[in-house]
């Protein structure tokens, strides 16, 4: 069993730590590390590494690329999950930029859409109510189980 640390920024609604909470339960091998609270962790006894975010202005979190540029080993496996307002998988060139110095294997990406109500959604209750949802979060698992024990 693969020891796995997901470092995760969520801060708005929840939606990322939804996600990584449904990862981490009933799962020994999994920490999550919360990157709004901690600035560094030794992440070098970790086989894989998950970073996830909510997606802010089309990037991920700087909170969550601080704590990577800070932390995040070389020649890692690492995944990738997101939630956001639109869909598609166009978010995450900063992370990709790291990732690639860092000279990490990338697992695979995920995301989602995620309640949200930036801007003048907000004037109309949002967009993506509910969400995450169960079948999100079964789709999320599969892919989790999909990178390997």
């Amino acid at each position: 069993m693969k020891k796995t640390a997901i470092v995760y920024y969520s801060t708005h609604h929840g939606n990322t730590k939804k996600l990584v909470e449904a990862i981490a339960q009933g799962r020994e091998d999994v920490t999550l590390i919360d990157a709004a609270t901690k600035i560094e962790v030794d992440l070098s006894g970790y086989e894989k590494i998950g970073l996830a975010s909510g997606i802010y202005g089309g990037h991920f979190a700087d909170k969550l690329l601080t704590f990577a540029r800070i932390n995040l080993p070389d020649s890692k496996d690492v995944f990738l999950l997101f939630t956001s307002c639109l869909s598609g998988n166009n978010y995450g060139g900063d992370v990709r930029e790291l990732l690639d110095k860092r000279n990490a294997r990338v697992l695979g990406v995920w995301h989602t859409r995620g309640y949200c109500t930036f801007g003048p959604l907000k004037l109309i209750g949002g967009v993506n109510k509910n969400r995450p949802n169960e079948t999100d979060l079964q789709e999320l698992l599969t892919f989790y189980d999909g990178l390997g024990a």
